[in-house]
């Protein structure tokens, strides 16, 4: 098989889009992902630094209010507060509407997936209070600029990010033989979480070349990272484990340094087991469950080749015969299936920029729990499930079927013809046996319902 638009969109972009031409080529999905990052520009999202200043200005008012509960002072600081969250929690759910209109109106398709994927194999959940918002900001700023660049920057910047270290509990964890433990014996300690993960998750794989030694170390080496109050990132060396640590068979340094973690997540991004790990999961993503052991040995090579440069490994993903064989393999998961459908009907701008948060969370947050993989909340640091097993249930497929029959009508002023829409939602996918039910259906709510439920337009 070779190269074809319409399955480039399907498979490596968002579905195709009646509005904005499929790309003509391998090099042109490339030069997409490596060019300037206009959805970027042009449908911003609130900054980390942003809800970091909510946090520390939320914080003031609440310990006035719970310091003055009965007076008129204290009362005002905890309306105030509340407002705070509530302008968060705002912020947070209009967000959906600016990534999906990121993913509506790219003519870069592939660049928004890579931008899901890699945000994906760096799950973080802010843990409570206002950092369950902080999703998107993260991404935004830990994961898209650095998707088209070396594995192991990517890497730094996502584990060195504040809300990575709360979410896996390292922003307090102390060596045993730091200061802090010293002057505090009931100090909680070391915390192997970050170091498990980075190790199982994010570079060797769960089957990777590494011990239970090696976790401890790098938890040890990794100690002294941490969150400063205003929720920014700190290195605090009364947290860090003195001495030397061994992580597979290499010693970093004679005491505590950022470097020298720095230098161990480098040498794991450089890791043989690293470049099968994120060949596999690329071809596995993109491709489907079980890719050929050719396609991913094809992205291995090209990542060990090219020191980690991500580009090379989207070439090689994209330059593989492998890439292109029909019929689709994978199911889109329930969010990339809302926003294929997005992308299909093509809603004006204004259309959803102008839901309420509430709308928001009826239309997209609630159908979106009920399919299985709700806005931002993965169950664990693994991310969301790659196997069609897990979105192929009674329950979830029916919340499709529901979906796809009453959401388009509450973002668009009139439902296009059924037909016209299955021709340009699935190009040379569209069968007979499809427009025949579509011409058979009731109401075009139902036609258009099957279009979005169809085997063509729910595989890629």
């Amino acid at each position: 098989m070779s190269f074809s638009p319409t399955l480039a969109e399907r498979r490596f972009g968002f579905g195709l889009s009646p509005q904005i031409p499929a790309p003509q080529s391998v090099d042109a999905m490339l030069r997409g992902v490596a060019g300037v990052d206009q959805m970027l520009a042009d449908h911003p999202l609130p900054s980390f630094r942003d809800l970091q200043d909510k946090l520390v200005l939320r914080r003031r008012f609440r310990g006035f209010a719970r310091k003055n509960p009965d007076t008129d002072e204290g009362k005002a600081a905890d309306k105030k507060q509340q407002e705070i969250y509530r302008t968060a929690r705002d912020d947070w759910t209009r967000g959906f509407v600016q990534i999906q209109a990121r993913r509506i109106q790219t003519p870069h398709a592939f660049r928004e997936r890579l931008v899901a994927f890699w945000a994906d194999h760096f799950t973080v959940v802010g843990k409570g209070g206002m950092l369950r918002f902080a999703g998107a900001a993260y991404a935004d700023e830990a994961v898209r600029p650095h998707i088209n660049g070396r594995f192991a920057d990517l890497l730094r910047a996502c584990v060195m990010h504040p809300l990575m270290l709360e979410y896996l509990d390292q922003n307090r964890s102390a060596g045993p033989g730091s200061i802090i433990v010293r002057r505090r014996p009931r100090w909680q300690g070391l915390n192997e979480n970050l170091a498990r993960e980075v190790l199982e998750l994010h570079t060797l794989g769960v089957d990777g070349p590494y011990s239970q030694t090696d976790v401890r170390e790098l938890a040890e080496l990794f100690t002294g990272m941490s969150r400063a109050d205003d929720y920014g990132f700190v290195f605090r060396r009364n947290l860090a484990e003195p001495g030397a640590e061994t992580v597979l068979g290499k010693t970093y340094g004679q005491g505590a340094s950022l470097q020298h973690i720095e230098t161990a997540l480098d040498d794991l991004a450089r890791h043989p087991a690293t470049a099968a790990h994120i060949a596999r999961k690329l071809a596995v993503h993109f491709v489907g469950d079980v890719p050929s052991e050719d396609l991913v040995a094809h992205v291995r090579q090209a990542y060990a080749q090219s020191d980690g440069d991500l580009m090379q490994c989207y070439a090689a993903l994209l330059e593989h015969p492998d890439a292109w064989v029909t019929p689709a393999k994978n199911i889109r998961p329930p969010q990339e299936f809302m926003s294929a459908a997005l992308r299909a009907f093509g809603p004006p701008q204004q259309a959803l920029s102008q839901m309420e948060p509430r709308d928001i969370g009826q239309v997209f947050h609630g159908p979106l729990r009920v399919m299985g993989q709700p806005w931002e909340n993965p169950a664990g640091p693994d991310g969301w499930a790659e196997n069609d097993a897990a979105w192929v249930t009674p329950q979830g497929i029916a919340a499709r079927l529901e979906w796809a029959v009453y959401a388009p009508g509450k973002f668009l002023d009139a439902l296009p013809d059924p037909v016209e829409f299955a021709q340009a939602a699935l190009g040379d996918g569209v069968t007979a046996d499809l427009l025949f039910a579509v011409n058979a259906a009731e109401t075009r709510e139902v036609a258009l319902g099957l279009v979005l439920v169809s085997p063509a337009f729910q595989r890629r």
